[in-house]
């Protein structure tokens, strides 16, 4: 396929971003797509959508920003080349990547630039465009800070998925890495309005069989946040405005800004607070019952087998006999495992470890922590004793 000149500069423009910035997550960093070799230089991830991996283009509107975030290479203050789309430009780009076969889905994104409600129609516009020129896959749409009510609202009627940073847990915390920003009113609050769309109005009406789903990010480790402030707001976006995901993003320092010197974060850190977001999202935890450390931080291994070291060793789980709830706080059980133990005790007594292996279950990863029919399973004996 032949690309004219207008996509080819676009293109070019895209490939720039790439080389400046990791934008947007939407999901763990993932790799370059391969799936499209001949434009493997533009910023086109893998994604899991329903179960599969599919390439998703990140693109920004314009990587000129009116704020002046310390941890971002897009920041006002920072001396970088700038690189802004019209929305016609970025929709065009977008669909001879769609045709190609080279995407299945995109983020749009933009730095704020002349207000962020003018901003906002801006993205607003560019996925207009899209979707009337047929373009049917995943749409992931951000919330620009201080986006107004109507403008989520016609967001919601566009995207498959919408988003706004919090980027940090309070105000507080917020104040040094995003001076300009106003945690409450300006991130928070869009959150909220988004929630209460899904709640209280058809999506029938706007033309959708169901809303698109909410979801935000939080830089790990650019200030002094503590794991266990992440996570218990994380509980409560969960439990009261009903986010699908929370993505944790581990801070990388980015030249010339205030935070060159400051260290990146591990992604062993941002791996345990996906691990304790699922434990608060699926497996019925509750913040204030994960393992903490005296300074309010995850300690280091699986915080449900750190759990459940404490917690199940002693007083292990009869599995014949213990509900969903408490099924699922076995390492190693997950819903579906729950489910399929649940499903087999109705027809048979569950007593040695090969019944278990028979359903799909690790029964290694489990044995310290379970009882069958009153036993302990026999445990595989590790082939080095610890020093």
């Amino acid at each position: 396929m032949f690309y004219n000149k207008a996509v080819m500069d676009a293109f070019e423009r895209l490939r720039l971003l790439s080389h400046n910035a990791d934008l947007d997550h939407d999901g763990p960093p993932p790799p370059a797509c391969p799936q499209a070799p001949r434009v493997a230089n533009l910023p086109i991830y893998f994604a899991a959508r329903r179960g599969q991996r599919v390439p998703i283009l990140k693109a920004l509107l314009t990587s000129a920003c009116e704020r002046n975030c310390a941890y971002c290479p897009f920041r006002a203050g920072r001396d970088a080349r700038r690189v802004t789309f019209r929305p016609a430009e970025l929709a065009e780009a977008t669909m001879a990547l769609s045709r190609r076969g080279s995407i299945r889905g995109v983020l749009l994104s933009s730095g704020i630039a002349g207000g962020a409600q003018a901003t906002q129609d801006r993205l607003l516009a560019t996925a207009h465009l899209l979707r009337r020129q047929g373009f049917r896959d995943y749409l992931h749409l951000k919330l620009m800070p201080g986006a107004e009510k109507d403008q989520i609202l016609e967001a919601m009627r566009l995207a498959d998925r919408v988003s706004i940073n919090l980027e940090a847990p309070s105000a507080r915390l917020l104040r040094p890495l995003a001076p300009q920003k106003w945690f409450w009113r300006e991130l928070l609050q869009p959150l909220r309005w988004a929630a209460e769309i899904r709640r209280t109005l058809d999506p029938q009406r706007y033309g959708r069989q169901r809303w698109p789903s909410l979801v935000t990010q939080f830089v790990v480790g650019a200030g002094r946040e503590r794991d266990r402030d992440l996570l218990t707001l994380t509980e409560q976006l969960v439990r009261d405005l009903g986010l699908a995901r929370v993505y944790f993003s581990p801070f990388r320092p980015i030249s010339d800004t205030p935070l060159a010197q400051h260290p990146a974060e591990s992604a062993a850190r941002a791996r345990r607070l996906y691990q304790a977001f699922f434990l608060l999202r699926d497996y019925g935890f509750r913040a204030d019952e994960l393992p903490w450390t005296p300074d309010g931080n995850l300690p280091p291994g699986d915080p449900k087998v750190v759990w459940a070291q404490t917690h199940l060793r002693p007083q292990p789980i009869e599995v014949n006999t213990a509900p969903r709830e408490a099924l699922l706080r076995i390492p190693g059980v997950g819903p579906r495992g729950a489910e399929a133990i649940m499903r087999a005790r109705r027809a048979v007594r569950l007593r040695d470890a090969q019944q278990l292996r028979a359903l799909g279950l690790p029964v290694d990863r489990m044995a310290p922590y379970i009882l069958l029919d009153g036993r302990r399973p026999p445990q595989q004996l590790p082939l080095w004793a610890p020093s």
